[in-house]
């Protein structure tokens, strides 16, 4: 018991430092492109370097070109499904005459990786007729899912929206704890109940107060157990149904939230997710923690979601909205 409360302690502790500190003042921060390029920095380092070895003194692009690239693009976490599809793409330009250096190289290969996840950014969040927007927020614990959550009504609340929150993992007191924690440093009310209660009825109570206040925006935390999916696909079905008896069409977002640290690893864990939770969008945490950011493509090649946010540091700014062509450029800037 005296272990769980001091790892409560350090969680907390951990959330109240992210406001702290002397950071870059909010009224200089970067543009999006230079911040995704600043967290896609080791990616970017040790993909042109192995991009370099693997090209930089060839006259002439071949197919044993191309396999020496497939290293590189696997050290890079593109996993081997979306490894293999793009170099089928490049050997069929090979083998066609239209790529003649590594410079030109360079420029398809990053056309490839635009166009896998310009695929999977087809799949446009609903549009929402009548506020509130209802965003359901799932993943497993540690991933940085309450945390995101703060930053995301930040976010909103920077846009001039107004957000409640709805604390519906009831199962982790420090759940609760962190929200509140998060909704006092940005002026965010959260709806909650006692550890152990019902997560619809705070659901329920979220959505009833949000249209009585005409709110923007309603985020709503959510358990992240995994050992039992029928429990985890009964609960979230109980949600939707609360969902959409008060609000037809909600929830409008289904958020997964994932760990880029983790690479290929989560991706079994997000399918779960996926196939239970009706998952409409991903958000990758710790991007700037990884020299393999290509996971964002297998991500989005694997499970035809788009990346809808991506966490580019600690600080409750550090949630920017993911662009395609951001990222891609930002990997070979």
């Amino acid at each position: 018991m005296l272990a769980l409360e001091c790892a409560r302690y350090n969680e907390i502790a951990m959330i109240r430092s992210l406001f702290g500190g002397s950071g870059e003042p909010e009224e200089k921060k970067l543009s999006l492109f230079e911040r995704m390029k600043q967290a896609v920095t080791r990616t970017r380092e040790n993909l042109n370097e192995r991009l370099e070895e693997a090209v930089g003194l060839r006259k002439q692009i071949d197919r044993s070109t191309l396999e020496e690239l497939e290293a590189t693009l696997l050290s890079a976490d593109l996993g081997s499904t979306t490894t293999n599809e793009v170099l089928a793409a490049l050997r069929e330009k090979v083998d066609r005459k239209l790529i003649g250096d590594g410079a030109e190289l360079k420029r398809v290969l990053q056309e490839e990786l635009k166009a896998i996840l310009l695929r999977a950014e087809e799949a446009k969040p609903k549009v929402v007729a009548e506020a509130p927007e209802v965003i359901l927020v799932v993943g497993v614990n540690g991933v940085g899912k309450t945390t995101t959550i703060g930053k995301l009504a930040h976010l909103l609340r920077a846009q001039g929206k107004t957000v409640l929150l709805a604390a519906a993992d009831t199962f982790r007191a420090a759940a609760i704890e962190q929200l509140e924690i998060w909704g006092e440093r940005t002026g965010v009310e959260v709806i909650k109940t006692k550890p152990g209660g019902d997560p619809s009825a705070v659901l329920y109570d979220a959505l009833q107060a949000a249209k009585n206040r005409h709110t923007d925006y309603v985020i709503v935390d959510t358990a992240g157990r995994l050992h039992n999916k029928a429990h985890l696909m009964a609960e979230l079905e109980k949600m939707y149904r609360t969902a959409q008896r008060i609000i037809p069409g909600a929830p409008h977002e289904t958020l997964l939230i994932m760990d880029a640290t983790t690479g290929q690893n989560g991706l079994q864990q997000a399918r779960v997710f996926t196939e239970a939770a009706g998952v409409t969008g991903i958000v990758l945490t710790k991007l700037d923690g990884t020299a393999k950011g290509g996971v964002v493509v297998a991500i989005s090649r694997e499970l035809n979601l788009p990346v809808r946010y991506v966490g580019v540091g600690e600080k409750q700014i550090d949630l920017i909205p993911f662009h395609a062509d951001d990222f891609v450029a930002s990997l070979f800037a």
